[in-house]
């Protein structure tokens, strides 16, 4: 399948990019929460270029392979865990999860202050809504990306 985004629609998913990018959270936490929720979904050009722009940002190869055992690993530091267990609870909705808890949301804020949650929150649902394009359109990672 081939689809072709509008001008409007770049842009505003451009402003979102910005604003994300805006909250002060390191680059690095936000592509870690990007690639978990993408291998959540199974989106293959995400978990692609998920680990490609970690790479870019100085992320090793242990902890990308380690990203979806990140709870059994020693790897990650406790702000990691946090934002990755918000990335986790939020995408997980649709499977039975308890999603947000308030010991998750907790968790996140004791590492990250409220804009930054906030662009972690908008980078996870960014994420979720490339997922879905992703999987409707059947882009296959590697490929194009």
């Amino acid at each position: 399948m081939k689809t072709v985004a509008s001008l409007d629609l770049i842009t505003g998913i451009e402003h979102l990019q910005k604003a994300i990018h805006a909250g002060g959270v390191d680059p690095l936490v936000l592509e870690l929460v990007h690639l978990r929720a993408s291998q959540i979904n199974g989106c293959s050009p995400c978990v692609f270029t998920g680990v490609q722009s970690a790479k870019k940002l100085g992320e090793t190869d242990e902890r990308l392979h380690n990203v979806v055992a990140w709870r059994e690993t020693p790897f990650f530091t406790e702000a990691e865990r946090a934002a990755l267990a918000l990335a986790e609870a939020a995408t997980r909705i649709q499977d039975g999860s308890p999603g947000v808890t308030d010991e998750i949301w907790a968790a996140a804020a004791a590492h990250f202050d409220d804009k930054q949650i906030f662009s972690i929150v908008l980078n996870i649902a960014i994420t979720n809504f490339f997922n879905r394009i992703n999987h409707t359109i059947r882009e296959p990672g590697g490929k194009t990306w």
